[in-house]
């Protein structure tokens, strides 16, 4: 069975390397959670600090990808506490005010 074709809201092609760069619709942003919370998700190599920890993506527009990480996670933790939540909605915040509120 064959992907449905998605939903282009807008398009840029680069005239240089004619790279075209899509902005498709998503029903919902699918998130895994730990114990009902937001997490990030970090590697690192703990014998050398070289090239530094890199951070993997927790959030996804294709549910499986999300279902898989949490899947995984709780087998190589041994929990059943990553769960994956369904984003429909969420508030417009500005960088201004994400400053303001470290502060």
């Amino acid at each position: 069975m064959s992907r449905p074709r998605p939903n282009i809201l807008l398009e840029s092609i680069n005239k240089h390397t004619y790279k075209a760069e899509q902005v498709l619709s998503a029903g919902a942003i699918f998130s895994v959670y730990y114990q009902g919370n937001p997490i990030n998700l970090r590697i690192l190599n703990t014998l050398v600090s070289y090239p530094g920890p890199k951070y993997k993506k927790v959030s996804f527009s294709n549910p499986g990808h999300a279902f898989n990480l949490a899947e995984r996670l709780n087998k190589q933790f041994d929990t059943d506490d990553f769960k994956v939540i369904k984003l429909l909605k969420g508030e417009e915040v500005t960088e201004d005010e994400i400053r303001n509120n470290k502060g």
